[in-house]
């Protein structure tokens, strides 16, 4: 059987997310609004900016827009915008995650995005980074490549969970030897599944999601990268988070 390594990109190998590099694009490009992002994005980030409100309701709040502005578009404009996106920003990651995906590779492990963000974007920073296969979110096309507005969503812990269950399948994944990295409680049911799970710069949600989880909270690693420098917080530090 082989051994497997799943990572989350947002937030755990990129810095942030990459869904907001394409809005910001398709702003730039007038195919959303300038007015939606100060009305509507603008004042959920400013309240996570401040720690007063949560990331997911940040990203999910652009996911919804973005799967509104994108209906009727044809797939290689969003292609093209991706590949301009981690051509621009791809490098854009976290000393700890991009070192981890090197030594699975040296160790021979199966190495595996599944994210939330667009396929299209997952799967170029798959290409860049050279994992072995990817799951990300699935923005339903016609029969002419046109977007219609539905979505598959790879971004809440059973969809992330459904897609390591497909890869074990498929690659005679070992889960009890297997490891996984992510930052928010998407990630959760991914850490639950594994024997090595590894949060990274985790949210206060999936930090509490960990301490309610006698199972999980004796198995997790904490690493917060800040700057230059990489924490490595032991699990007991954790009994003491409120």
């Amino acid at each position: 059987m082989n051994i497997a390594a799943f990572f989350d990109i947002d937030g755990t190998l990129y810095r942030e997310g990459l869904i907001t590099e394409v809005f910001k694009k398709l702003v730039k490009y007038e195919i959303i609004p300038t007015d939606r992002w100060y009305k509507e994005v603008k004042p959920e980030y400013e309240k996570w900016d401040k720690r007063q409100g949560n990331y997911d309701n940040y990203l999910l709040k652009m996911a919804g827009i973005y799967i509104e502005a994108i209906k009727g578009l044809h797939k290689s404009q969003i292609e093209f915008i991706a590949k301009n996106v981690v051509s621009q920003k791809g490098d854009r990651v976290y000393t700890f995650t991009r070192d981890k995906i090197k030594w699975h590779k040296e160790k021979g492990h199966k190495v595996i995005t599944v994210s939330g963000s667009p396929i299209e974007l997952v799967r170029e920073m798959s290409i860049k980074y050279g994992f072995d296969d990817y799951k990300g979110a699935r923005y339903v096309i016609d029969d002419d490549e046109m977007y219609t507005g539905e979505v598959i969503p790879m971004w809440d812990s059973e969809s992330k969970e459904n897609a390591i269950y497909d890869l074990v399948k498929k690659y005679n994944i070992d889960l009890c030897n297997s490891y996984a990295y992510g930052d928010t409680s998407g990630d959760f049911s991914m850490f639950k599944l594994v024997r090595h799970p590894v949060c990274v710069n985790p949210t206060k949600e999936l930090l509490q999601k960990v301490v309610e989880d006698e199972e999980v909270r004796k198995k997790i690693q904490i690493i917060v990268e800040r700057k230059d420098t990489i924490y490595d917080l032991k699990p007991d530090y954790i009994n003491n988070f409120n």
